[in-house]
């Protein structure tokens, strides 16, 4: 949610921010609402105080026994009594005007944040890794013969229609091996602390993400209206929704592995084959929230957390910044980092981490008391990748594959594979 008193204050550097997302001037709206709301407030706020003295001077008339004065009195009363209620009304008409406005709007991108139109115009910062030379034509995981009777996409689809897998047997066992291996690695190393959270929760827990109201067709609601979180973000960034913790309490880091159910709108006919899109799926989340001084440094540790699993399984990747207009509704600063693929010939997605500023604080109400004393201020939340699980397996049966169908394992992965270390042809571990 955007501060409307910062708007008011340079609304042509508020206009020029959504341009670099694509969007036209937001800010006559805004504020000629925002005046309207204003207007009324401070009418009402007049009417009130003209009723209080009328109120008072009512006694002294009906003392004095001026009869003429009680009633016109009276009346005057009366009169701002309904005057105060119809511009209250108003203000929260308009209120609920501007709030429809901006809780759909994005966050600013950072000035540092490349401009661009989509993924083409994204800037690559690094790379790790080199991707395998086969010596022959690598298969994408589906097409392995180890993964043949353990990636069962027909089945599922008998049970829950497209875009859906059944994992069974070796592969669901590196699956399982691998979110553990993940959630292991960020609490005993990286500090974060693991949740286990609910996967169901109430609509303002995913309006304070902002997920609700722009993008409800993405993901599913239940007949009670609870919905299903498209990322444990939702869960873990909530906690602190509508407290005020102490500085010294600051920062926070959570993880969590979860369940994620994602509809996929507007995604037809994209990565159909395989894993890679699904509308359930499983991922280990990363949540921060600090200081607003310490954000900024707060993603590239996030950043660096991610990478290390990848570094740590020894698949090749790069990380990229994204530009304006491929960033997240609520991003200031997003680095992708993606994976290689060698089915595909080519780097895909793995992990997104973020940085929103203040933006999902306020929609949460999430702030901080300063340890010097002074009025709460707003926390900065971040979240991020670490990682998706089933593009990681998907990224692990790729680059480990050999000619026969079989796959080596990460050597990093074995401890949480009872020392297995190649998925045979078979589909076994071995």
């Amino acid at each position: 949610m955007h501060d409307i008193r910062a708007i008011r204050e340079a609304p042509e550097a508020f206009d020029a921010a959504l341009a670099r997302r694509g969007l036209p001037p937001q800010s006559p709206a805004i504020l000629s609402i925002d005046g309207d709301r204003r207007a009324a407030i401070q009418a009402a706020e007049e009417a009130q105080a003209a009723r209080n003295a009328a109120s008072k001077e009512v006694g002294q008339a009906k003392a004095s026994g001026n009869d003429a004065e009680f009633e016109r009195l009276r009346a005057l009363v009366a009169e701002k009594k309904d005057e105060i209620a119809r511009l209250e009304e108003e203000a929260r008409a308009k209120d609920a005007e501007l709030t429809a406005i901006l809780e759909t709007l994005p966050n600013l991108p950072y000035d540092s944040i490349p401009d661009g139109a989509d993924e083409a115009d994204n800037v690559e910062l690094r790379r790790w890794g080199t991707p395998r030379d086969f010596g022959f034509a690598p298969k994408e995981h589906y097409e392995l013969a180890g993964t043949q009777d353990g990636m069962d996409f027909e089945t599922a689809a008998k049970l829950s229609g497209s875009r859906f897998v059944l994992m069974s047997g070796g592969v669901a066992r590196i699956h399982r091996a691998l979110a553990q291996f993940m959630l292991d690695l960020h609490t005993s190393e990286h500090g974060l602390t693991e949740v286990n959270g609910p996967v169901l929760v109430r609509p303002e827990t995913m309006y304070g993400t902002g997920q609700l109201p722009k993008f409800a067709e993405d993901s599913y609601e239940t007949t009670n209206h609870w919905w299903l979180i498209p990322t444990s973000e939702v869960t873990l960034t909530n906690i602190v929704g509508g407290h005020v913790i102490g500085e010294g309490y600051l920062p926070r880091r959570y993880t969590a592995h979860s369940l994620c159910f994602r509809s996929e709108a507007g995604s037809a006919g994209r990565d159909t084959a395989g894993m890679l899109r699904q509308h359930q799926f499983e991922k280990v989340e990363m949540v921060s929230v600090t200081h607003p001084d310490h954000s900024d440094a707060e993603l590239e540790r996030m950043t660096r957390c991610a990478e290390t699993v990848l570094e740590r399984l020894n698949l090749p990747y790069r990380t990229v910044v994204l530009c304006a207009g491929d960033m997240g509704f609520g991003a200031r600063r997003t680095h992708d980092i993606e994976v290689w693929l060698p089915g595909q010939n080519t780097y895909r997605e793995i992990s997104s981490c973020s940085t929103c500023g203040d933006f999902q604080a306020r929609r949460m109400n999430a702030r901080f008391r300063p340890e010097g004393g002074g009025k709460p201020e707003f926390v900065h939340t971040l979240n991020g990748s670490g990682l998706a699980v089933g593009r990681t397996l998907i990224a692990v049966l790729e680059n480990g594959q050999e000619e026969d169908g079989s796959v080596t394992l990460p050597e990093a992965l074995v401890p949480w594979l009872g020392g297995k270390t190649r998925l045979t042809a078979e589909g076994v571990l071995a």
